[in-house]
């Protein structure tokens, strides 16, 4: 099992990331959650992996933060219909901290949102973690050190409504990303005005 690799960003995509490791090129498939923590392109970087064995390949998919990898191993591992493209879809759509939230509040319409989920395989994610002893137990006991921030909460509402209007998951991030570093809006409402205006400008 390749645990990590240690080395250099070759290139980044929202979807996957070439590490250069002492000359050979590994492709890794990340979540946009990891993507917004890369480094620049040509400098050094540590990136936590899941190796996936199938027939036909070896697939690797990439993580900055071991509480990402851990969300992604919990729904292949423990939720039926869940694949890793499925679950790199929920790392996507949502941050760790808003996931855990919305399973131990069994906030199934939340989930739903999710670019590639829907009401029935959300409802399959709450009830099946919810029943693994302890998981739910413990994101409760830790949810008062990492609950997410009111910024957070602002952007995931946002990033969300934008997907329910159509808009690519990728491109919705992106927009509500740059709108919060310039500090333009606060509120979600504010977020997906300013989106909604930048992406219709191409911008």
């Amino acid at each position: 099992m390749i645990t990590f690799l240690d080395g250099r960003l070759v290139g980044a995509l929202p979807t996957q990331a070439i590490i250069d490791v002492s000359g050979v090129g590994y492709e890794v498939f990340i979540p946009l959650s990891s993507y917004d923590k890369l480094p620049a392109v040509g400098e050094p970087i540590r990136i936590l992996t899941h190796l996936a064995v199938r027939e036909d390949a070896h697939v690797l998919y990439g993580f900055m933060t071991a509480a990402e990898r851990d969300l992604f191993r919990l729904l292949v591992n423990n939720v039926s219909g869940i694949g890793p493209k499925l679950a790199l879809a929920v790392l996507s759509g949502m941050s760790v901290n808003n996931f855990k939230a919305a399973v131990v509040n069994s906030d199934v319409p939340v989930i739903a949102k999710i670019s590639g989920l829907g009401r029935k395989t959300a409802e399959r994610i709450v009830l099946e973690l919810k029943d693994k002893l302890g998981v739910a137990a413990a994101w409760e006991a830790a949810s008062a050190v990492h609950a997410p921030t009111p910024e957070q909460k602002q952007a995931n509402e946002a990033v969300l409504a934008l997907i329910a209007l159509g808009y690519k998951q990728v491109e919705a991030h992106k927009a509500v990303r740059e709108i919060q570093e310039k500090g333009e809006a606060k509120s979600a409402e504010e977020l997906v005005r300013l989106a909604l205006k930048r992406m219709a400008a191409g911008r």
